[in-house]
Formats: structure tokens, C-alpha cells, sequence
């Protein structure tokens, strides 16, 4: 059995000629690059064109380039460089619909005096800025919020954005793991003062992540060690990993503007599909301003993970709205920020394509997903709006 992979927001393929570009450093190249002698030293001319590709595709300078393990590090290290830089300033702003690798920080911040305030979305998962605008005060030292979601697809007015904190004397992170590759990006003329992207999100391997910070912005290092990265990131690099970001940028430019409408097509194929041959079924988020390559839908009255058994013998991977683990029916904390109903909430499903995506996969989903949904809906003990039994579920969990 083939497998059919919509699950592209969580990770992606390597694409064949990343992998290609990447084997000599693990084979053959394999020395330090801060070493004396050539064979480590040659590492990094290699590394100085991968920065250079990576910086091409965010319209960056190649000195702005921090590269991380992943968008986690690169979110802890903005989070706690900008707090570090700004000792007297204790406020920070987000939003309730962030990564955990955001919101679990700012949480604990909480703990150690910082006030954090949570920007709610509406019911499409978009932000109100006169609430932003609000919050903002001399004592906001960071405003930290993605560019765009991961579930839904929504994307942030990020520049309208900045240009409220530029105001208010404020750093601007932004967490584009989501968007990098899918969105044209300009740093150079961009309101964002750290940006985060991963490379398994854009076709390199796990392990590879990089962090801009804008020339002139003040930045302390999350990790102390060695000189490595102008001082900015300790610990030796990983040349092989570099090398597969920097060639995964390169493809993500030549091959940006036909994927991201291909996508689009195919995307809105299977959710307009959907939508007219299954009931009772909706799109979470906004309908207009998201990503290209991603759709949520929400089968109201049964489980997602249920749903996702059933595709998953069909060999099809999508990934639930809800982030449930086994046994618990706590929904996504996406979901619930957009004040979704109960009988929305537990059903929904994200498929997020990539340029591999066919035709043919479509069609596969589009087949079986109406029958998967009857048959769940058949076996539901939840068959209405009234939907009492999970609402006081969903209650007993959040006490």
C-alpha cells in the first residue's frame, strides 16, 4: 500500500537533491570547521554559500543568519535574548493560539515575575489589533507571535503588526516554521526583529533549524560555549545539516510561486469536494488569509482520532485539530481559543499538502473520506448540536 502524505505542517520529504548535496559532509567532509588544519577548515567556504542561500530566501543578509537545532531553540533563544537585553522591561505579548514551544515559555516567565498577555483570536483565528494595540506599553519589552498558524493556516497581518510595536519601543519575534518556503518573505524591508524557521518544514532533514535577527539588534546567546555563529549560538556546527538547509532554501525559491499555486489548487479541490459531499462539515480559520497548502475541517458529532484510524488504513497520514492523546478528549488549544463548538471541535481534521502532493492522492482522500464519515457518524453517541454528553467531557478535563 501506497502512502499518501498530508501531513506536511508537521514534517516533509527530503527532497532527493538535499539529500545529494548533504552525503559528502557525512561520508567524506566530515572535519570541524573551527579546526586549523584545511580538511576542517575547508567546511566553511560550504558553510558561508549555505548561509548565503538561506538569507537569498528570507531577502536577509547572510550576517543575520543564526543557525539552531530547530524552531523550539530558535524560539527560546529570541524569547530569552530579547528579556536579557532588555533587563528593565517586564512585559511580554503573545497569543493564545502560539506553538507550544511559545506559549510553555512564556509560562514559565510568568513564574519568574514576567506579565504576559494573550491576545485572543476571533472565530476564524484572527487577531483583533486594537487589542494588541491596547496592550502595548513602555514596559512591553517583546510582542512574540507567528506568522502563521499551524492547524488552521491563518496568517497574521505580521507587518501591520510590527509596525504597532515599532511604536512602542518593543522587539518583534516571529515564529515562521509555518510560513518560510510558502510565504515571499523580505526581511530587508520587514518590521520583524527575530524571525525562527526549521528546516524539516521545508524539505531538509530534522535537526537543522535558523534564526534571524536583524542587524543592530542587541542579542544575547541561549547557549554559552564557543564562538561558533559570531558568538550568537555555541557548539560546533552541523555542516551537514547547514549544507541540506542551505540547498533546501535554494529549491524552496526556484520552485516557490508554481508550488505555492499548485498547492492552492489541489487544497481547495479537496476541501470544496469535501465540503459538497459530506454534512455537516465547516473550514476552521480564515477562509481567505492562510496558507496555500493548508485546509481544517471540522466533521461535526464524531472523534478525529477516529478519523485518522480510518484513513490511516488506507495509507493516508493527515493529522488531527485536536490534540488529544489516548484516553483524554482535551481539544486543540488552537480550536478552543476560536470559541469552535463541542461538536466541531473533536472532528477536525488537517491536511497539508506540499509540492509532491498529486492529483491522484486527492482523489484517493476524496473517495473514502465520505464513507469513513458516515460509518463514524453511525457509531456516534453524539448525533446533534445539543452534543451534551462531550461538552461536560470537555468540562471535567479543563477543571
Amino acid at each position: 500500500m501506497s502512502i499518501i502524505y498530508l501531513d506536511n505542517n508537521a514534517t516533509t520529504k527530503v527532497d532527493p537533491e538535499v539529500i545529494e548535496v548533504m552525503l559528502p559532509y557525512l561520508r567524506d567532509y566530515y572535519g570541524n570547521p573551527s579546526s586549523m588544519h584545511t580538511f576542517g577548515g575547508q567546511l566553511g567556504k560550504a558553510v558561508k554559500t549555505a548561509r548565503q542561500q538561506l538569507a537569498a530566501l528570507l531577502g536577509a543578509d547572510e550576517s543575520e543568519i543564526v543557525y539552531t537545532s530547530c524552531g523550539t531553540e530558535g524560539d527560546n533563544a529570541a524569547i530569552r535574548a530579547a528579556l536579557l537585553a532588555q533587563p528593565e522591561k517586564r512585559h511580554i505579548i503573545t497569543t493564545q493560539v502560539e506553538h507550544p514551544a511559545v506559549l510553555n515559555v512564556c509560562k514559565q516567565l510568568e513564574t519568574q515575575g514576567y506579565s504576559v498577555t494573550y491576545l485572543s483570536v476571533n472565530s476564524q483565528g484572527q487577531l483583533d489589533l486594537n487589542e494588541l494595540e491596547a496592550s502595548l506599553t513602555g514596559n512591553t519589552a517583546l510582542v512574540t507571535i507567528m506568522y502563521a498558524n499551524n492547524e488552521t493556516g491563518t496568517v497574521f497581518p505580521i507587518e501591520q503588526i510590527g509596525l504597532r510595536v515599532k511604536e512602542h519601543g518593543a522587539l518583534f519575534h516571529v515564529d515562521a516554521v509555518q510560513a518560510v518556503g510558502k510565504i515571499p518573505l523580505n526581511m530587508k524591508n520587514s518590521t520583524v526583529d527575530m524571525l525562527t524557521l526549521s528546516g524539516h518544514k521545508i524539505h531538509a532533514p530534522k535537526g537543522i533549524g535558523a534564526l534571524y535577527v536583524r542587524r543592530g539588534v542587541r542579542f544575547r546567546p541561549l547557549l554559552i560555549g564557543g564562538h561558533q555563529e559570531r558568538g550568537r549560538r555555541a557548539g560546533t556546527e552541523n555542516v551537514p545539516g547547514i549544507i541540506a538547509l542551505g540547498k533546501a532554501a535554494e529549491l524552496e525559491m526556484l520552485h516557490l510561486e508554481e508550488a505555492t499555486k499548485r498547492e492552492k489548487r489541489l487544497r481547495d479541490r479537496l476541501e470544496q469536494t469535501l465540503l459538497a459531499t459530506i454534512p455537516d462539515c465547516e473550514v476552521n480559520g480564515d477562509p481567505t488569509q492562510r496558507l496555500p497548502n493548508t485546509t481544517n475541517i471540522g466533521f461535526k458529532y464524531i472523534e478525529g482520532e477516529a478519523i485518522l484510524l480510518s484513513l490511516n488504513q488506507y495509507g493516508i497520514c493527515a493529522s488531527s485539530g485536536s490534540a488529544c492523546t489516548s484516553g483524554s478528549l482535551e481539544p486543540s488549544h488552537v480550536l478552543r481559543a476560536m470559541g469552535l463548538p463541542y461538536t466541531t471541535l473533536h472532528g477536525s481534521i488537517r491536511f497539508s499538502l506540499c509540492r509532491y502532493t498529486t492529483d491522484a492522492e486527492i482523489d484517493q482522500v476524496i473517495a473514502v473520506m465520505p464513507n469513513i464519515v458516515e460509518r463514524l457518524r453511525a457509531l456516534s453517541p453524539f448525533k446533534n448540536d445539543n452534543a451534551g454528553w462531550l461538552q461536560e467531557q470537555s468540562l471535567v478535563i479543563s477543571q
